[in-house]
């Protein structure tokens, strides 16, 4: 079978564009494929998916945020009502350092807000319920689990996945394991982190966010006294060679493996660390920590996401040799890997970019609407092609 469309990944973000796909092209055959087991299992499922407010000064990062936020909630509560729990979130300074800058951010804020209990309240503040609502969002599409995309190509306007499978177009949602795409500009680095679950004897009535988020509690079935309350997420970047380390991007089902670098030590370690700071939000009583959570954000080098289509860069650079020495070249005449597209780059804000950058993609791919040049692959292709990481690049290859 020929499909018009797959996607590699089926976290937030890739769930999201398999639901605008089938929304705007109803008779579209989508596949979706993964390394794991069953959606949301990476990390998205490792997220807590609270979406909240960036604060800060105007800039480009935070006018995306905040767009995003808005269409996000929205989008959320008009699909799946039940899966999104909008109680607001209290935001709260780190510290006395912390404070003043904070409150200087007020008068920028996008949202309606309160001052209270030493921080900022923000009604938007939601979470949403990560493995239903990706469950959802790809229930349209055919998806293959426990599949491992080993390499593709593209031969006379089809794109060959592991030589068996033939599209039309190539989506890749990868996150932070990028070795399907091959171009050295398409830089993600793997900032790991750890969620937990617990069951607490106390009732929490909204989001926190201080030094780590802190859900709203939610009442365990049957018993009036417990509520499930989770908490996230600790950050380390790990120095390894991805090739051979044991924190390996490519290990299917990494929370049910038992031999992997995010040693047992890190993780008793994270988990404590999580508890004290949830406990210098809210004292927590009666805790049993009843899951934990491990998965890898994928953050570019600037921190914006990366959509779009993707440059050749051998091809380019072959077509326009003095780009690499600064000579400008017009993005419109970049040469392009025909019909393979990206969303990655979402880091810690998947559940609030993803749907607002699913919707751009697939406008994109489908309409040609134009892509807003802050969240495109071509900001970070024609910053690396005159870098002196590029000519050394260049350099080897052709020895």
């Amino acid at each position: 079978m020929l499909y018009d469309y797959v996607i590699v990944g089926t976290g937030i973000a890739g769930c999201s564009v398999s639901h605008f796909l089938n929304e705007k092209d109803k008779n579209a055959k989508v596949l979706m494929l993964d390394r794991n087991s069953d959606v949301a299992v990476g990390a998205s499922g490792t997220a807590g998916a609270f979406l909240s407010p960036l604060l800060g000064k105007p800039n480009q990062f935070k006018d995306l945020i905040s767009v995003s936020l808005k269409f996000s909630v929205d989008f959320y509560k008009n699909l799946a009502p039940q899966f999104i729990i909008n109680k607001g979130v209290l935001r709260i300074p780190k510290d006395e350092e912390d404070k003043e800058k904070f409150f200087s951010y007020m008068q920028f804020c996008d949202f309606d807000y309160e001052l209270k209990d030493g921080g900022a309240f923000f009604p938007i503040g939601s979470k949403v319920n990560s493995y239903e609502m990706c469950k959802i969002l790809s229930k349209n599409s055919h998806v293959k689990f426990d599949y491992e995309v080993e390499h593709i190509k593209y031969i006379d306007n089809v794109w060959y996945i592991n030589d068996e499978i033939k599209t039309k177009k190539l989506i890749l949602t990868s996150g932070a394991d990028v070795s399907l795409i091959g171009e050295n500009y398409f830089n993600i680095r793997a900032v790991w982190g750890q969620r937990i679950d617990v069951e607490t004897s106390t009732c929490i009535p909204f989001n926190y966010h201080k030094e780590c988020s802190l859900s709203a509690s939610e009442e365990l079935d049957g018993n009036k006294d417990r509520y499930k309350v989770t908490i996230g997420a600790t950050h380390h970047r790990f120095n390894c060679d991805k090739d051979v380390c044991n924190y390996c991007l490519r290990v299917p089902n990494l929370n049910n493996c038992t031999n992997f670098g995010y040693t047992k030590e890190v993780n008793n370690t994270d988990t404590k660390v999580l508890l004290k700071l949830a406990n210098d939000i809210v004292k927590l009583k009666d805790v049993e920590v009843v899951n934990t959570k491990i998965g890898a954000r994928a953050s570019s080098v600037d921190y914006f996401p990366m959509v779009g289509e993707l440059i050749d860069s051998k091809k380019t650079i072959d077509k326009f040799p003095y780009i690499m020495h600064g000579t400008h070249v017009q993005n419109n005449r970049f040469e392009r890997h025909e019909n393979l597209y990206v969303l990655n780059g979402v880091s810690g804000r998947g559940f609030v970019l993803s749907p607002y950058l699913a919707k751009n993609l697939v406008d994109f791919i489908v309409d040609k609407k134009e892509l807003k040049n802050e969240i495109i692959v071509d900001r970070l292709f024609t910053r690396w092609v005159r870098s002196k990481k590029a000519k050394e690049y260049f350099a080897k290859k052709d020895k």
